[in-house]
C-alpha cells in the first residue's frame, strides 16, 4: 500500500506538544526598544550612546506623545467625530510646534 506525502502530511495529527516554547523578553510598555533607538540616532548622525539615554528617550517620547494625543483627541471631539483622521494627527503635531512635510491637512 502505497501513502500519498501530500495527503499524509495535510492530515498530520500527531501528538505532539509542540516542545518547550522560547522565553521572550518582555518589554514593559510600547515604547521603542534600544536598537530602535540607536537606528533613529545613526539616522540623525550619533556616533556613539550612553547607556543612560535610552530611559531617558523613552520617557520624553512617552510624554511627548501623550501631549499629541491628547491634542489628537480635542480635534477629533471638536469635530464632533468618533474617528480619529490623519488630519487631525497633523494639526495635533503642529500645535506641538513640528511641521509634517509630504501629508495633506484636507
Amino acid at each position: 500500500m502505497e501513502v500519498n506525502k501530500e495527503s499524509n502530511r495535510r492530515n498530520h495529527s500527531g501528538k505532539g506538544l509542540g516542545g518547550n516554547k522560547r522565553q521572550r523578553k518582555q518589554c514593559p510598555c510600547w515604547l521603542p526598544s534600544k536598537p530602535s533607538i540607536r537606528r533613529l540616532a545613526r539616522r540623525g548622525g550619533v556616533k556613539r550612546i550612553s547607556g543612560l539615554v535610552y530611559a531617558e528617550i523613552r520617557g520624553v517620547l512617552r510624554v511627548y506623545l501623550q501631549h499629541v494625543l491628547h491634542d489628537t483627541i480635542v480635534y477629533t471631539d471638536h469635530a464632533k467625530r468618533k474617528t480619529v483622521t490623519a488630519s487631525d494627527v497633523i494639526h495635533a503635531v503642529r500645535h506641538q510646534g513640528c511641521t509634517l512635510y509630504g501629508l495633506d491637512c484636507k
